[in-house]
């Protein structure tokens, strides 16, 4: 079978000899072209050679175009601020600073880098036939995140009725970047939304779920397949998730894998995941990213299941550790070796936190994949940064990315076990939740007291 049809067949369910393998190649295709990436998320021909060294390299089944969250956000009147190895960050929010909702139009195929992108998609498509390309489009609830900033949460509680506005905005631009990505021949449009795993199910359900359920029909009337592609702790939102309807839906390391493998299947839709972005791929070995890939692989079975990172892969992933998993999805030998000798990792030594609370000040602690390339992190870390204008010198803030060593046995000292997360004066108090202004202004009083 061709990588493509490892893809179709597991999203529709039928059982594969193999475990299909899709790695999230996005800035990280800059890398392997030796290019920085704000250059290369602004250039077609640059997309299209890092894409096709990653498949040279990383002999997938499935493939993105590429991964960058902003490409509608700027389209739609954010400014951008470009990094040279991370995506781009969204630093302005139209509907925030004055812009009204009906002056907003649906990007065409040429507004802001839209074009470079589906450019690069059509001639991917046709010179890689065997390959599934996805077409990443922004999911509603972020691409509104994105035009309003934080104030969405506000109102959610205050003004549904704006909120919902908003979002229905959002999907009418995502069912339009859907036909686009269909139209340059992707096998797979995956609306991709992190910022739902910051909501309850509650809001989820009020605002999420009828729009994204009109998405997935809307591209299932097109005769494409779909996921639902969430980073983040949306564990308590995947059930819903699988109720919108989508043919796929696809985590990270937050959510462990045998929970999406019941609730997905249970709902009738494919699943995808969720290998270790950073303690593995970025900063492990290749031995570590093959027992990680093997564990996956072992718990999601050969139905349905699609082995992929959670989110789009940093910049600086070392090659050799994609291509070690590359090989082992192909390997059974390898498997069955690794299966008998498997180990248990010895613990690490943990800072010594005894005097961090000893200053006179509220220490916040913000752990995070990195608030530069995660939409979940920046928006989390944006709304901490607003406590400063009200406590000043009384508190301290931190943000802890666990893409660094020094990140990850600050998490595990911590206690966390999801990003992003807010911890105030050690207390872990909001798991993956981005809450009310006013909500971390009344945690943060409460240890003053």
């Amino acid at each position: 079978m061709t990588g493509k049809e490892y893809i179709i067949n597991a999203y529709k369910l039928s059982e594969c000899d193999r475990t299909p393998w899709l790695p999230f190649v996005g800035c990280h295709g800059a890398a392997l072209i030796g290019k920085n990436a704000d250059t290369y998320l602004s250039s077609a021909e640059l997309i299209i050679q890092g894409q096709k060294e990653a498949i040279r390299r990383y002999s997938p089944d499935g493939i993105p175009v590429t991964f960058d969250l902003q490409l509608e956000a700027e389209a739609l009147g954010c400014r951008i601020f470009f990094s040279e190895s991370n995506p781009p960050a969204v630093v302005s929010h139209p509907l925030e600073d004055g812009v009204k909702l009906s002056e907003l139009k649906i990007p065409s195929k040429s507004d802001g880098r839209v074009g470079e992108v589906l450019r690069a998609a059509e001639v991917l498509c046709r010179e890689h036939p065997d390959i599934a390309f996805f077409g990443l489009v922004t999911g509603p609830f972020t691409l509104a995140l994105h035009l309003m900033g934080t104030e969405i949460f506000t109102a959610m509680f205050e003004d549904p009725q704006k909120a919902e506005e908003v979002i229905e905005f959002c999907s009418r631009v995502a069912k339009n970047v859907s036909d686009y990505y269909i139209e340059a021949g992707c096998t797979v449009i995956a609306i991709v939304d992190p910022m739902t795993s910051q909501i309850d199910p509650y809001s989820f359900e009020t605002f999420v779920k009828q729009p994204m359920t009109g998405i997935f029909e809307h591209i299932r009337q097109k005769n494409c397949l779909s996921s639902f592609f969430v980073c983040g702790q949306a564990e308590h939102n995947l059930d819903l998730m699988a109720k919108c309807r989508p043919d796929n839906v696809s985590v990270d390391e937050n959510i462990p894998l045998e929970y999406v493998r019941d609730v997905a299947l249970s709902n009738g839709v494919s699943f995808g995941g969720n290998l270790k972005l950073t303690t593995t791929l970025l900063l492990g070995t290749p031995e570590d990213s093959e027992r990680d890939a093997l564990e996956c692989i072992l718990i999601g079975g050969k139905r349905g299941f699609i082995l992929a990172p959670g989110c789009d892969l940093p910049m600086a992933t070392p090659v050799e550790n994609l291509e070690a998993v590359s090989r082992l999805v192909r390997d059974e030998y390898r498997q069955e070796f690794l299966k008998r000798t498997s180990q248990v990792q010895e613990n690490e030594v943990l800072p010594d936190l005894s005097s961090r609370w000893t200053k006179g000040k509220v220490i916040i602690d913000v752990i995070t994949l990195d608030s530069s390339s995660c939409a979940p992190c920046q928006y989390m870390m944006e709304l901490v940064e607003r406590l400063k204008p009200q406590f000043n010198e009384k508190i301290e803030i931190f943000e802890h990315k666990i893409k660094t060593k020094e990140g990850l046995l600050m998490m595990k000292s911590l206690g966390v076990r999801n990003i992003p997360t807010i911890c105030i004066n050690g207390k872990v108090r909001f798991i993956s939740i981005t809450p009310p202004l006013r909500q971390l202004i009344e945690s943060i009083k409460e240890e003053m007291m």
